[in-house]
């Protein structure tokens, strides 16, 4: 969207779904499946091309009930707990929902290595063909994360659907502006953020700041126990909220055109941030001038 001459325009969904805590439970991961498909479906029938979920929109597990001293004590995460066959069972399902359904679907979920390694807390990228395209692996991880739990990734990610660019983030990285930055200069036009959480109300606040410094949109995708303080939502390029799902706790989609024609997206992307380039580039640095009186701070009026 940077290029004010090619306009680009996309209807995005983003979700907000109760999230579960116990990977050992199995009819909780089922039933959670049963409600991003759901979502899914309410996406697809407002037209939407992209749907995005929060992190552990499957399941989120609690560190107490993973940790080997659990539940009075965080220490070094026990995986095998995990009931890893239902876990895949479900997302192969929702993949072959968002073929079925040809929508696009970026869904959290633990990411499993080869033993003895953690596993990444991670976002897949689900194509219109029900495939896995790409996966975001969280960079910037809490320190429970990643003294007892995970294994952090190592780079940012994009994709491009109908000429659109998307990045990705996930769970505490809401924090540091340098990812969002660099997914600026990496060109995107919407950055997909998921989260369980981190202080909600901040993190929603944050998630404008990001939007408007970059002039890019940001999707913003927590658990629907979340909505009473920061429910899901879209931010336009300019920092205002375009849609957010209910405040209700209850699971439900918001649905948006990313259109950089809109008045909410205009300037910022036709002016802001081509200028801000320009700024960075060194247009300020040519036209300093050498003068006594800009040197001498003490200078009088």
């Amino acid at each position: 969207m940077p290029e004010a001459n090619n306009p680009k325009s996309l209807r995005l969904a983003v979700a907000q779904t109760p999230v579960r805590d116990d990977p050992r439970d199995i009819e909780a991961l089922r039933q959670s499946g049963r409600e991003v498909r759901a979502l899914m479906r309410d996406a697809s029938a407002q037209g939407a091309r992209v749907v995005h979920f929060p992190e552990g929109a499957i399941c989120f597990p609690d560190k107490l009930v993973l940790s080997v001293g659990g539940p009075e004590t965080v220490g070094p995460a026990d995986w095998d707990r995990c009931q890893w066959p239902v876990l895949q069972t479900e997302l192969a399902v929702v993949a072959e929902l968002a073929r079925e359904l040809r929508l696009w679907t970026v869904i959290a979920s633990a990411h499993r290595l080869t033993g003895p390694n953690r596993p990444h807390n991670s976002l897949y990228v689900i194509s219109d063909r029900g495939e896995v395209v790409t996966r975001y692996d969280e960079r910037r991880l809490s320190k429970t994360k990643v003294s007892y739990m995970y294994s952090p990734g190592t780079a940012p990610v994009t994709f491009d659907v109908d000429g659109v660019r998307f990045g990705c983030l996930l769970g505490m990285e809401i924090h540091y502006p340098e990812l969002f930055a660099e997914y600026e200069k990496l060109n995107v036009d919407c950055v997909l953020f998921s989260t369980t959480g981190v202080s909600p109300g901040n993190a929603a606040a944050q998630a404008q700041g990001h939007a408007a410094v970059n002039s890019y949109w940001v999707s913003f995708s927590v658990p629907a126990q979340h909505s009473a303080t920061a429910p899901s939502g879209i931010v336009a390029p300019n920092g205002d909220w375009l849609e957010r799902c209910s405040a209700d706790g209850s699971s439900s989609v918001a649905v948006v055109d990313l259109d950089d024609s809109s008045e909410a997206a205009a300037e910022s992307v036709t002016h802001a941030r081509p200028w801000r380039r320009e700024a960075r580039a060194g247009i300020h640095t040519e036209r300093q001038v050498i003068d006594p009186r800009s040197e001498d701070r003490t200078a009088a009026f």
